[in-house]
């Protein structure tokens, strides 16, 4: 074990990584040890291949400047291949969204049995923000024409996204002084492509303007459409007990996992998984009931508003099947290995895709039908029951580690709990940064990457974090990490926060760690940034905050995406595992320091998680320096005498 404790530092996978290796099963650390060494060109981003003439590969440690066939140098690439991975990062989150909006849109027409408006307060205050007329119209009519003027904002060729709108004033003024507002979110996506055809943009600056424009496009467009229709339609969270870890999975039930981005049929399945006849039919082929868990961004949306426990995050959706009791894993769109359909083979596992955009070889295609979703989900959840007496191998479930989580904290929750329903402010939250109780926000974000000990630099980043005073934000294979480590419970701000984050999180009952939701959820992030600069006293702009994000260990375009939008609008960002520049020494200083004085956020690389806190504490401390609240205000008590001379 002592060779595979290197592999995680969960438990739970150690044991399963075990039992795969008696299996005979491969997983993705075998994968990544037959691939390495891995392509030293690609790692430093330095490989072009987008014209036929190629691929082109650039020495960076050369004497002499190379170039490509077409006379690329490494600048040029390497500034390429980050635009394109934003553009592909920008592009799945964004067509996330805008299959929510069609579905939006068919539920106001009562297109869609099951599906209802869920919170029309949000609505209406949604339509206020798109200037949609509430007066006289009934809540279909309100959510269709909402759902309409979002939906206009994927092919719109001109003008502004509407959500630039939500940004603080001087945020949009700094965008549009840069020319890089959004116009429409499919028009940023072709753009980049289009730039980085053989012979157009070769201004590795100006491609960087657009990769700006493209990801604003992601963070204030598209995922933030997918966030604000998804809680309309669903509910928007509320703090919610649930469960985490593959401790969740029942020997004696049929389980289910759902797999995936996009909450739409999950839903329905955790509707008919509580179908009275399919409860029956499951006791009839021998099983006690029907369990739901989930992996991925698709484990948080059912978390944050069923309670549905969550198996585990990106890396651990290979050993959840290696278990021997998972009865069907039902997969949608992005973060789904191509080898779960040989993983699934070794065992009675039905692998069932659902999505038109993302069909494994190998694995059943039951496509979800939204006219009639809950009729496809019976018929998910039936193929499960019906499988549950085909098991073939050894049941192993980790049942020890499961671990109790708190989740559903919208930038809305937060206000709430701040203030409640009358006085909810972001108030005491600012006056606690100001006041040094909290030294400042950050966003812990991001994949899981099998380069690294899974789940270590998450759970490390973070423990230092809350260690000193700061308040962590997170969503997604992150925030799934840090739940498993015990850190999103109020309990753990007495065990692991500094005395003055201890402090505030006893007296509201909240942990010092705020799971937001799934990865296309980070715009709730950038509410809550907004938020606090609109409360005011820490400055006028998301850059003057003091607050950092990190993704420590990443893997997908998304999260390229996902970084960029943050450093556009003013965040100091720092990944981790690997950073796709290294060999374009100019482009990597202006990502690191140049971008900056444009835009008043920059990124960094970092692989060592201690290092990436400390990068991020200094720069939280530097703002707090800048805004003048760098000095720990004396506490005071007051006698009788000094509170007669208080003003009322």
């Amino acid at each position: 074990m002592a060779d595979e404790k290197r592999k995680s530092i969960d438990p739970a996978v150690l044991t399963l990584v075990e039992k795969a290796a008696a299996d005979e099963v491969m997983l993705c650390w075998d994968r990544l040890d037959e691939q390495s060494p891995q392509c030293g060109y690609g790692i430093a981003g330095v490989c072009c291949r987008n014209c036929a003439m190629g691929p082109c590969q650039i020495n960076p440690f050369g004497d002499a400047p190379q170039k490509g066939v077409c006379g690329v140098d490494a600048e040029t690439i390497a500034a390429r291949n980050f635009l394109r991975s934003i553009a592909a990062g920008a592009a799945a989150h964004s067509d996330h969204a805008r299959a929510v909006v069609e579905a939006f849109i068919r539920t106001a027409d009562g297109e869609i049995p099951g599906f209802e408006i869920k919170d029309e307060q949000k609505l209406l205050s949604l339509a206020m923000d798109l200037g949609v007329s509430i007066e006289g119209k009934d809540t279909a009519a309100v959510a269709k024409e909402v759902g309409k003027t979002l939906r206009e904002q994927f092919g719109r060729q001109d003008g502004e996204l509407a959500f630039i709108a939500k940004a603080p004033i001087k945020r949009q003024e700094l965008w549009r002084a840069q020319g890089i507002v959004p116009r429409g979110i499919d028009r940023e996506i072709v753009e980049c492509m289009h730039r980085t055809h053989i012979g157009v943009d070769q201004d590795y600056k100006n491609l960087m303007k657009q990769a700006s424009r493209t990801a604003l496009a992601d963070g204030w467009g598209g995922s933030m459409i997918a966030t604000e229709l998804q809680d309309v339609l669903f509910g928007n969270p509320v703090p919610i007990v649930g469960s985490v870890n593959l401790g969740i999975l029942e020997p004696d039930q049929v389980n289910i996992i759902v797999h995936g981005h996009e909450p739409l049929l999950s839903e329905m399945v955790v509707a008919a998984s509580r179908d009275k006849e399919l409860l029956a039919l499951a006791k009839e082929k021998g099983a006690a009931g029907i369990n739901i868990g989930g992996i991925c961004c698709t484990a948080n949306e059912i978390l944050m508003r069923h309670g549905i426990p969550v198996a585990g995050n990106f890396l651990q959706q290979e050993v959840a099947v290696v278990s021997g009791a998972v009865d069907a894993m039902i997969v949608d769109v992005q973060c789904t290995l191509q080898s779960l359909t040989d993983v699934a083979g070794c065992y009675h596992t039905a692998l069932i895709t659902t999505n038109p955009k993302a069909r494994f070889f190998g694995a059943r295609h039951l496509e979800f039908d939204e006219a009639n979703p809950l009729v496809a989900a019976r018929e998910i959840v039936t193929i499960a029951v019906e499988n549950f007496p085909n098991r073939k191998r050894k049941v192993v479930i980790p049942t020890d580690n499961k671990t109790d989580m708190v989740a559903g904290f919208s930038h809305e929750t937060i206000n709430y709990i701040l203030g409640g329903l009358f006085r909810g402010s972001y108030r005491p939250l600012n006056d606690n940064i100001i006041n040094g109780r909290i030294r400042g926000i950050a966003g812990v974000v991001g994949c899981n990457n099998a380069k690294v000990t899974h789940d270590e630099h998450h759970v490390t980043l973070v423990k230092e974090l809350i260690a000193n005073d700061v308040l962590v934000l997170q969503t997604g294979c992150s925030a799934v990490a840090c739940a498993k480590e015990g850190l999103l419970v109020p309990e753990a701000a007495t065990r692991y926060a500094g005395p003055g984050l201890a402090e505030v999180c006893e007296a509201v009952g909240m942990p010092p760690v705020l799971h937001m939701g799934s990865c296309v959820d980070n715009s709730r992030i950038l509410m809550a940034a907004t938020a606090v600069v609109k409360e005011g006293g820490l400055g006028d702009d998301i850059s003057d905050l003091p607050c950092a994000g990190a993704a420590p260990e990443w893997m997908s375009e998304k999260a390229l995406s996902i970084g960029h939008y943050f450093v556009a609008s003013g965040i100091f960002t720092v990944f981790g595992v690997t950073w796709p520049t290294l060999g374009a020494k100019h482009l990597t200083e202006y990502l690191f320091s140049g971008i900056e004085e444009e835009l008043g956020g920059k990124w960094a690389f970092e692989t060592d998680p201690v290092k990436t806190a400390r990068l991020m504490i200094d720069h939280i401390d530097q703002k707090r320096h800048k805004l003048g609240i760098d000095k720990a205000r004396e506490r005071v008590l007051y006698d009788m005498e000094k509170r007669r001379e208080l003003e009322t």
